[in-house]
């Protein structure tokens, strides 16, 4: 696993997006042979030709990222790998379209893009495929020795069945007692807890996780220091989970964690660095869509009675209660019968151009005034309303530690879940929201704004 931006990414992951930018960057070069009037050497290093083949391979990694090929490296369709290739490929054609009427120093030749396109899509999905199926087999795999096979364990396990890009491999687990209904995946019982040592001498794994459903009496303290001590790689389930995740196990969370544990709670210095940088966003963010938010607020005006802005109360920072702004996507008084509940697919109170509104994630551009007013963050956990934080309190532990930091307009919850209204699905997104907690920082905020701009595009999630 390689860390970037605060982000566990597997090293295969890398190494194919590494691979795909040399591979893409030589297919152009090589177009060039074919249709060049220039000497090579010349063009690619005194007359531009590495800056502009450098704008379409960006372009073409852009494109691929947005098509989610990079967090599913398995080809299940070679049919669908090329057709999706086409469309990247078309992007590619009008970001060079749309540069062009910026600087004709920055696009290829017309001969040279078409040619060197063609060789990507006859060389790129072969090189996807040659990917999954040999480099991915030979790939370093990790294999794990757990000590117990507890629900968090089986969960990992499962999360990584069928993504070889993870590179994990389960060897089997250690108990005193055979489990009941362990997935194969986990792997079999290769004897009891007293058989470490011995399996560790024999297996050879390459670093062991302690997944004990109960530990008193059980974890075998002086045995795994002294195979950490030897050079064996010892962690807890819960690190596992989150690296695969990319959530913290709120199962596996205990106070002394967040008592002890300082990157549970973001620094002084990180959080003047994010308010800042939310203030610049805010402010650029804020002149940048005034046209759109003027032509939005005529829209809602004049297709239902009632304001066009909407103020509801969120809790923020410290628990305090705020009024959030949006455009008014709902009819007026949609709740007077209801009361306060979750938004629904299909909801009957969103009216038709309330629909569009949040489909595009327009309705949010007036939160960049709470941003201004110091209420809230570009990024940081979804505000909530104070009638479910009472109840969602009062149900899910250590749920008020997401009021720590400012909430944001987008955050690692939003981009990683999908919209859910269910006990469950405020217990996953309660999970992002610590993992982001823990690790605040201006790359991860970088990563979520980024990752954001491709959900709204995709329109990923709204409801």
């Amino acid at each position: 696993m390689i860390q970037l931006f605060r982000v566990f990414i597997p090293a295969s992951v890398v190494g194919l997006l590494v691979s795909e930018i040399i591979l893409a960057y030589c297919c152009y070069a090589l177009a060039f042979f074919f249709v060049g009037q220039d000497d090579f050497v010349i063009y690619y290093m005194f007359d531009g030709g590495f800056e502009r083949t450098a704008v379409v391979v960006a372009t073409l990694v852009l494109g691929i990222y947005f098509n989610d090929l990079y967090s599913e490296l398995r080809v299940i369709s070679r049919l669908r790998l090329v057709q999706q290739i086409c469309l990247v490929l078309g992007l590619a054609f009008l970001g060079q379209a749309l540069i062009g009427y910026l600087s004709k120093d920055l696009i290829l030749g017309h001969w040279h893009m078409m040619f060197g396109s063609l060789i990507v899509l006859v060389l790129l999905p072969l090189w996807r495929i040659a990917f999954d199926h040999a480099v991915m087999r030979v790939f370093h795999k990790d294999r794990i020795l757990f000590v117990g096979a507890s629900t968090l364990v089986q969960e990992v396990m499962k999360e990584v069945q069928g993504k070889p890009q993870f590179g994990i491999v389960s060897m089997g687990y250690l108990s005193d007692e055979p489990e009941q209904d362990i997935p194969a995946v986990v792997g079999s019982r290769l004897g009891g807890i007293a058989d470490l040592a011995r399996v560790c001498d024999e297996d050879r794994p390459n670093r062991i996780v302690v997944g004990l459903s109960e530990r008193r009496g059980q974890l075998p303290v002086n045995e795994l220091l002294k195979l950490k001590l030897d050079g064996m790689r010892v962690e807890d389930v819960s690190s596992l989970y989150e690296v695969v995740r990319w959530r913290v196990s709120l199962a596996a969370l205990r106070p002394a964690v967040l008592l002890f544990d300082n990157r549970m709670v973001p620094d002084s210095a990180s959080l003047m660095i994010h308010r800042i940088c939310s203030l610049l966003i805010a402010v650029v963010g804020t002149a940048l869509t005034a046209p759109v938010m003027a032509l939005v607020w005529l829209a809602v005006r004049l297709t239902s009675p009632g304001p066009a802005i909407y103020r509801q109360p969120r809790v923020g920072l410290k628990g305090q209660v705020f009024n959030v702004l949006k455009f008014r996507s709902m009819y007026i008084d949609a709740e007077a019968r209801t009361g306060a509940v979750w938004a629904q697919k299909d909801d009957p109170r969103v009216t038709p151009v309330g629909h569009w509104l949040r489909k595009l994630r327009l309705d949010e551009l007036p939160q960049f005034f709470n941003v201004l007013k110091g209420e809230m963050a570009i990024v940081g956990p979804r505000p909530e309303r104070p009638e479910f934080v009472k109840i969602l309190s009062e149900q899910i532990p250590f749920y008020g530690e997401r009021h720590s930091v400012l909430p944001g307009i987008t955050g690692w919850a939003q981009i990683n879940h999908k919209y859910g209204d269910t006990m469950e699905d405020t217990i996953t997104k309660l999970e992002y929201d610590l993992y982001y907690l823990k690790h605040l920082s201006l790359s991860l905020d970088m990563y979520i704004a980024f990752h954001t701009a491709k959900v709204m595009l995709m329109r990923k999630g709204s409801q």
